[in-house]
């Protein structure tokens, strides 16, 4: 089985289009598996949605997500997030508030937990640091767990005598055996914030046991346009360009 690892979709239909492009350009694949944060940021949430359960998938849930749906409170969420949150709730339908409402904050899949945030704390906690791993590490009973969030391509390692370690994400990574675990971060898709403005995104293929990321560009402007035509933030337009 091949799977597409995304996360922080953020409302981009255009990236997340290319992405979903370029992974069937590399093979294709068998489901996806979402870390979360499909809405939020950007301008078509719906449309995101649609996508997502156009394609046999799974899906945790989000800050964003559980805020579309006033599940969790906004308020410590900064002013132009707040903002478009807001407008996603009033651009979403129905059936999409009940898709938001009842995404579980996290999933396993056999040797994998998953969640948006951290095995701490499912949908706030930023896994940025080495000793946010190795706390993260202490809550784990799987030896993999797949994360979102940061919009940052990254993993982190524990060896079996429980010292961890960080890498930015290399091109490929084989699953090690044994005693050690890996947390990773397949990068975000719709709002990267490595520096990098092209969509992030991983193929795991459980056959060869091979974590590999990849880079999509996209069109930026069809999406920066559609956020003028709804008065966003000028902040969250200007920063696609930067991948900040």
């Amino acid at each position: 089985m091949r799977y597409v690892v995304i996360s922080d979709i953020h409302a981009n239909l255009a990236a997340f289009k290319a992405v979903l492009r370029d992974a069937e350009l590399r093979g294709g694949f068998d489901e996806i598996w979402c870390m979360g944060d499909v809405v939020g940021y950007g301008p078509e949430p719906h449309e995101c949605i649609e996508l997502l359960k156009q394609h046999r998938h799974i899906c945790v849930a989000g800050n964003h997500d559980w805020a579309a749906v006033r599940k969790i409170d906004i308020s410590d969420f900064h002013t132009d997030a707040a903002q478009v949150c807001w407008w996603t709730m009033q651009h979403i339908t129905e059936d999409d508030a009940w898709y938001l409402q009842n995404l579980p904050i996290e999933l396993r899949r056999g040797d994998f937990t998953m969640v948006h945030g951290s095995p701490r704390w499912p949908i706030w906690e930023y896994v940025l640091s080495v000793d946010e791993a190795c706390a993260s590490f202490g809550r784990m009973d799987t030896c993999f767990c797949f994360v979102g969030h940061s919009h940052v391509p990254l993993f982190f390692g524990q060896d079996d005598t429980g010292d961890c370690w960080m890498q930015r994400a290399p091109s490929e990574i084989t699953l090690p055996a044994g005693h050690q675990r890996l947390i990773i971060n397949p990068g975000g898709v719709g709002q990267p914030r490595d520096g990098d403005p092209r969509s992030s995104y991983v193929i795991y293929d459980d056959d060869a046991r091979q974590i590999s990321y990849y880079r999509v560009d996209y069109d930026i402007v069809i999406t920066q346009r559609k956020m003028r035509e709804y008065n966003f933030p000028s902040s969250l337009i200007l920063r696609l360009n930067y991948g900040y």
